[in-house]
């Protein structure tokens, strides 16, 4: 067990208590990610500003929980995926769509399947994806803009998913309902 704190705006740093007060504004509570990350200001800040701008993408509701989703099972993440199951419950996402993702199933649009497929070269190439792998992405109707914009949530993911990894976040409780363990671990 690791001894990292989850912070409440009491006990975090000083430049923290601001961004955690916004947490809890917004979501009705600090998850425990964002208490976790409170320990380096800088962190939670970035954390923040790139889910924001995550949301903030050209990605639809299903597309943008197809990238966070996909990076979090394929990094085995046992926080983000409940979290992001949850969020996808919020957002009105369908059960079919979060469901496949989360079991590693065909998604129900082949449009969709390409993003998830082109996620999955660019974490696990490292970003060397092939001409193949950029023209199939291309050939589902995405344009380089998603290109950047799938790295600019595999930032946001890897963030968080090895944070919680590292620090053993636990799931918070509006999310255990729907934890999760990768399937082939």
């Amino acid at each position: 067990m690791t001894d990292f704190k989850l912070h409440n705006v009491e006990s975090a740093p000083e430049k923290s208590k601001p961004l955690l007060e916004a947490s809890q504004k917004e979501m009705g509570m600090i998850p425990g990610l964002h208490a976790v990350m409170a320990e380096s200001p800088s962190v939670l800040n970035a954390y923040q500003t790139l889910h924001q701008l995550a949301l903030d993408s050209s990605f639809d509701k299903d597309e943008i929980t197809v990238v966070w989703q996909t990076i979090n099972v394929e990094n085995a993440c046992h926080y983000c995926v409940p979290a992001h199951t949850g969020i996808a419950k919020m957002m009105e996402v369908s059960d079919d769509i979060t469901n496949a993702l989360r079991d590693e199933q065909p998604l129900p649009s082949d449009k969709l399947e390409a993003l998830r497929t082109f996620t999955l070269a660019v974490m696990n190439k490292q970003g060397n994806v092939s001409k193949a792998d950029l023209d199939a992405f291309s050939s589902a109707g995405y344009k380089h803009r998603q290109v950047l914009e799938v790295i600019l949530v595999l930032s946001q993911k890897t963030m968080s998913n090895y944070i919680n990894h590292i620090a053993e976040t636990p799931v918070d409780e509006p999310f255990k309902k729907f934890e999760w363990k990768k399937a082939s671990a």
